[in-house]
């Protein structure tokens, strides 16, 4: 018998695998080339195509997406050979649209073989009316999709016929459960048959995805498939399970913040010919270093390509169909890129920023060496941040040093000249840098990237900036600005956008908050002219009431004193000549 030359695969086709998989599914498996099984496949296909459940804990990159595509076909031809056209057999749930669109292409050579079940893909982006009508007109046997979609469906229509359910998958279990899905997951399979087949598929095995194992799944069989852990010297380690492929060679460049972007383009320079993935915090830094990239005279004959969660979804699928097609480019992304998607040729993952959660590290790099093929992937971590790699060890991540370029090109004086040339560069550049500072905050290493160490002055000259903003991060905790130099004698609102409709939008703005403040200059005038002239009138009103006051006292004193006086000249202890001295009435008195 033939053996597989790819390391990654087993031995075992499948073709050999039992219980026998039908001839259509062979037929799409061939036709798509696919002959022998990875290690999760084997082990993963014949347990659901025997009716029973499982949990699959496998690497990135390992062929999980197959693992349950196939037996859920399989299963499907056994159970109905012509379902009614709202009788939903079967649901596959991922976490992210573009994977479930992916999930949906993946399976289309093998739902094709079944010739009544009709698949709908469900997922946000997209006009949820427009989804109902499309069921209801077409009917719809196979679901797949993001669980606020699905959830959203199965709340608005009664057409749904779940009575003969088969089979439940979850992939990116943990994922899904991290992202807050729980509810409308926990409402989905209240809503299934207990007697289905549910597999659980996850590249990590939380607390919570043990917790959702118990309450989805009878009697799973768990499936774990690691690995080899390498030493540093590259070879195989017994003792160790590595989360990462065993082609995937990973290594970290311990760099200054202002030195940063710089190694960046000298990384892509050197691997020009490569697919490259760049890896950033926020989608602010993925607008600005994929509007100032091409600016860059050594990267202007490069293909890149922006993608983040905030762009719309056209846009996205856009993104990664344009990406995938080519040979060589970069692809600038967040972590909306880091989980289940199989781009085929990656060559080179580049993390510019450390995730915010550890765990999608391994995702990320995971876009890389898969299914047995080589990769290189290298993460930029600042000097302060070293310990991080002895964390991601005991994570079962093995990271190897590397070493900075001393020929990299200094681009900082040509990205500051780009941000003089055009607001949109100076602007992108002051929104990416906040945004960086907001979520290296939010860091779930805080304990090793520690924010308040962060010295931006650093950070705001590796960005290119032409000066510092005022952040209340900045001004608050005393943020060292050291090794940051202002760029002097330029006025920052008098930078102009070079899309000639954006600055004349722009100068509209202006003239109308300028007039809006003058208008409020002047109210605020008259407001105080009035608030003045109200408070004369108030202390004029005031004084006469006060010498109203005043007299009234005093006359109250003057009776009091002439009372005891006259109490005094009634006993005889003074005559009327000294009354009328002490009362003032001596002329009264002569008068008469």
């Amino acid at each position: 018998m033939a053996s597989n030359p790819n390391n990654a695969l087993t031995n075992t086709r499948f073709s050999d695998l039992e219980p026998r998989l039908s001839e259509p599914v062979l037929e799409a498996l061939t036709n798509s080339g696919f002959e022998f099984c990875t290690p999760v496949q084997a082990a993963t296909i014949p347990l659901l195509c025997n009716y029973k459940d499982v949990t699959v804990d496998a690497a990135t990159g390992s062929g999980k997406t197959l693992a349950f595509v196939v037996p859920l076909v399989e299963i499907l031809r056994r159970s109905s050979s012509n379902p009614k056209p709202h009788q939903v057999m079967g649901i596959i749930i991922s976490p992210a649209r573009e994977l479930s669109s992916q999930i949906f292409h993946v399976a289309q050579p093998f739902i094709s073989t079944l010739a009544n079940v009709r698949p709908m893909l469900l997922v946000g982006g997209q006009d949820v009316n427009a989804d109902l009508r499309k069921i209801e007109e077409e009917g719809a046997n196979l679901l797949i999709g993001t669980p606020g979609r699905l959830y959203d469906i199965m709340e608005r229509m009664d057409i749904l016929d779940l009575r003969d359910f088969e089979i439940l998958i979850l992939d990116e279990a943990d994922r899904l459960l991290e992202m807050g899905f729980e509810k409308q997951i926990n409402s989905i399979i209240s809503r299934l048959p207990k007697l289905r087949r549910t597999g659980l598929f996850s590249a990590t095995q939380t607390e919570a995805v043990e917790e959702l194992s118990k309450a989805g799944l009878r009697n799973p069989v768990r499936v774990e498939v690691r690995a080899e852990a390498k030493q540093l010297n590259g070879s195989a380690s017994s003792g160790n399970s590595s989360k990462t492929p065993s082609g995937l060679h990973i290594e970290y460049l311990e760099c200054e913040a202002d030195k940063k972007s710089s190694q960046l383009v000298h990384l892509l320079t050197k691997n020009r010919s490569k697919k490259i993935m760049i890896y950033f915090m926020t989608c602010a830094c993925v607008d600005y270093w994929g509007t100032v990239f091409p600016r860059l005279s050594c990267l202007k004959s490069f293909s890149l390509i922006s993608l983040h969660g905030k762009m719309k979804q056209s846009a996205r699928e856009k993104a990664i169909a344009s990406f995938t097609s080519l040979s060589s480019g970069i692809l600038l992304c967040t972590d909306v890129a880091a989980r289940g998607l199989d781009i085929p040729g990656v060559d080179y993952i580049i993390q510019y920023d450390p995730p915010q959660d550890h765990k999608m590290f391994i995702h990320r790099v995971g876009r890389t060496a898969r299914l047995g093929r080589q990769g290189s992937a290298v993460v930029f971590l600042l000097p302060k941040e070293e310990a991080y790699v002895e964390f991601l060890r005991l994570q079962g991540v093995f990271l190897e040093e590397g070493e900075c370029a001393s020929e990299a090109p200094d681009i900082i004086d040509e990205i500051r000249s780009a941000a003089k040339k055009d607001r949109d560069v100076m602007e992108k550049g002051l929104r990416a840098f906040v945004s960086y500072i907001r979520a290296y905050k939010e860091h779930h290493c805080s304990y090793i990237l520690r924010w308040k160490e962060l010295e931006i002055g650093k950070l705001g000259t590796g960005y290119g900036l032409l000066q510092l903003p005022s952040v209340p991060e900045v001004k608050h905790h005393s943020l060292s600005t050291k090794g940051f130099t202002t760029v002097e004698d330029i006025n920052l609102e008098e930078i102009k956008f070079k899309d000639k409709s954006r600055e004349k939008q722009r100068k509209k703005n202006l003239q109308a908050r300028k007039a809006a403040r003058a208008q409020q200059e002047e109210q605020k005038t008259q407001r105080l002219k009035k608030e003045a002239n109200s408070t004369v009138t108030a202390m004029r009103k005031k004084t006469a009431k006060q010498r109203r006051a005043t007299q009234l006292v005093e006359d109250d004193d003057e009776i009091t004193r002439e009372y005891r006086l006259m109490k005094k000249l009634k006993k005889g202890a003074i005559n009327e000549n000294e009354f009328a001295k002490l009362t003032g009435t001596e002329d009264l008195l002569s008068d008469i």
